[in-house]
């Protein structure tokens, strides 16, 4: 196994017609069917990178910017933004093509942590990544970032540490009413 690798050498991209069969009433593609394709992108994205059997462990931010309509060409992008010791973040791009007037929207973007396991499903060592340019270096340490702020906000709002009193003001002119008992 290399000790590192180049980016480019693991990067997927897939492109799906949108079919009638994976839309709702309105002929816009189902939000769930977006979300299992991505996941398979990252999957194959992080298998190619580590050279192992993946899992997704998280997945940070899902905003669907834009609908695909059925007959849209969709085209998912997936790159390597992070390494751990086990863990990868994986970036994805997800655009539509309107194939007649050639429009193109930005539909999401995302990211996935996926963890390589190794034949006794155990966390396996992935390669690390080979940063040649400030896009992949602010990538890397994005990704270092949102690391810090999911585990900081996991803590603060622990059943443990939660303090109710610290956050009744954020609810004064929220669409909801306290009752505690």
């Amino acid at each position: 196994m290399k000790k590192f690798k180049h980016i480019e050498e693991s990067q997927v991209k897939i492109m799906e017609l949108m079919k009638p069969v994976n839309s709702n009433f309105s002929g816009k593609i189902h939000g769930g069917y977006i979300l299992n394709l991505m996941d398979q992108i990252a999957f194959a994205c992080a298998s190619k990178h580590s050279g192992h059997y993946c899992v997704t462990a998280s997945v940070n931010k899902v905003d669907f910017l834009n609908p695909i309509e059925v007959g849209e060409l969709v085209t998912m992008k997936a790159s390597i933004n992070f390494t751990g010791r086990t863990s990868m973040v994986v970036g994805l791009r997800v655009t539509s093509e309107n194939i007649r007037s050639g429009e193109i929207k930005h539909c999401n973007s995302s990211y996935f942590t996926m963890v390589a396991k190794d034949e006794d499903g155990n966390g396996a060592a992935v390669p690390g990544i080979i940063l040649t340019c400030k896009d992949q270096v602010r990538r890397f340490a994005r990704s270092i970032t949102r690391q810090s702020e999911g585990k900081n906000r996991i803590s603060r709002f622990s059943s443990k540490v939660f303090k109710t009193e610290d956050y009744l003001d954020l609810l004064e002119n929220s669409n909801s009413k306290i009752d505690l008992k």
